[in-house]
């Protein structure tokens, strides 16, 4: 055979590879359509929301900025966690750290803590970059916006602990989840518009999320310098719901990947 031949061959045996290895993983095939989709829908919201309301924004200068901030909290705070487990598995450490006398809930504070600080410093140095370069302070929110961070770090914090468990089960092929899962309610949380310009169908699910109501009281208290208390009780309560399902389900699955011999294959 020729030279090129034998790199086509070469080609065609490495492109059927990885054929074989998405047709053998949801997650991947899942992932391929998902990117798309979700940007358009995201995107179509906004500029449908926009076209109608264009002089919306100028009620508060920095609206999209505080609104752009807070959202990188949510998503730092999922991402802080669902990274720091990923380093264990990248680096195949989770057998060795389980034989040690360290506990599941032990590890599950040890990555919440990881998410804080990897979310402030991220988004600490953002926010201060914003001050010189747009002349916008997102610390003039004063005590509100301790409330939006603790809501939407922990909602974070939830997510993370899910995409985790998700991972440990079905390894690293749904890797890409922790990437997509944050992304999948960002459309429905109202982060640059307001949830009444969802459709009717979809406000109820915006309705069962904590972001959708720090959002809502972000614009409430840039608007119209109003601190909606029931807004942050609703997300309060929506939290404790999401971290409490979210601790159990990383335990329920870490349980299960032990009997079944997961933790020491995890890294494959």
């Amino acid at each position: 055979m020729s030279g090129w031949s034998l790199a086509l061959l070469r080609i065609y045996a490495l492109v059927t590879r990885h054929a074989y290895l998405m047709r053998k993983s949801w997650p991947r095939l899942l992932e391929l359509a998902y990117w798309p989709s979700m940007q358009m829908i995201l995107w179509g919201f906004i500029s449908q929301f926009f076209s109608i309301h264009s002089s919306w924004v100028a009620q508060a200068p920095g609206m999209l900025i505080g609104a752009v901030l807070l959202w990188d909290i949510l998503f730092r705070g999922q991402l802080g966690v669902s990274l720091a487990f990923f380093e264990e598995m990248y680096s195949r450490n989770l057998g060795h750290l389980f034989a040690s006398p360290l506990r599941p809930p032990e590890m599950i504070v040890a990555m919440l803590a990881i998410s804080t600080l990897r979310t402030l410093i991220g988004v600490g140095g953002a926010a201060l970059l914003a001050i010189p370069l747009y002349h916008y302070s997102l610390f003039k929110l004063g005590l509100p916006l301790l409330a939006f961070f603790i809501n939407l770090i922990v909602m974070g914090w939830a997510i993370g602990l899910m995409v985790s468990a998700l991972v440990m089960r079905f390894g690293l092929g749904a890797e890409g989840f922790a990437w997509a899962a944050i992304f999948a309610v960002a459309p429905v949380s109202g982060v640059y518009y307001p949830v009444s310009a969802l459709p009717s169908w979809l406000q109820p699910v915006a309705a069962a999320l904590p972001a959708s109501h720090v959002f809502e009281g972000m614009r409430a208290v840039m608007i119209e310098g109003i601190f909606r208390m029931d807004l942050l009780a609703n997300a309060v309560l929506l939290n404790l719901l999401y971290l409490s399902a979210g601790v159990a389900v990383f335990l329920w699955t870490f349980r299960r990947a032990r009997q079944l011999g997961l933790l020491l294959q995890i890294g494959e």
